[in-house]
C-alpha cells in the first residue's frame, strides 16, 4: 500500500519546442508493484501544453484544477476541475493550459507504456 501526498514526489519538467511549461510525476508505477497501471500527475503552466501527440495505448485523465482545453481531431474541447476524458489509443491528442492558474490533472495509462 502507498498513500502520499503526489507533490512530494520530484516532478519531471519539460519546456522545449513541442512542451511548454509542464511539470510531471509518477506517483503510482511499476517501482511501486503496480501490475497493470500507471497513475501520473501533471501540472501546466498559465499558457503551458503537452506536445500534440499519439500513441497504441488509451489513458484516462481527471481533471483536478484550473482551466484548459483538449485537442481532439480537429478542434478543442474546453476542460476544468472536475472535467474527466478518455482518449483512446492511436487518436492524436494535445493538452493546454487557457486559464490564470496552473492546470492539473491526474492521467492513468496502461502498463507497460512509457510512464513519463
Amino acid at each position: 500500500m502507498k498513500v502520499i501526498e503526489y507533490n512530494t514526489v520530484p516532478e519531471t519538467r519539460f519546456d522545449n519546442e513541442l512542451a511548454k511549461g509542464v511539470s510531471g510525476r509518477v506517483v503510482i508505477g511499476k517501482d511501486d508493484g503496480a501490475g497493470n497501471f500507471c497513475m501520473r500527475v501533471f501540472e501546466l503552466d498559465k499558457g503551458g501544453h503537452s506536445p500534440r501527440h499519439q500513441h497504441d495505448w488509451e489513458h484516462e485523465i481527471f481533471f483536478h484544477a484550473g482551466r484548459g482545453e483538449v485537442w481532439q481531431g480537429d478542434h478543442w474541447l474546453p476542460v476544468a476541475n472536475g472535467s474527466v476524458a478518455f482518449i483512446p489509443g492511436n487518436v492524436e491528442h494535445q493538452i493546454r493550459n487557457v486559464g490564470e492558474e496552473k492546470l492539473t490533472f491526474v492521467c492513468l495509462i496502461p502498463s507497460g507504456a512509457p510512464e513519463l
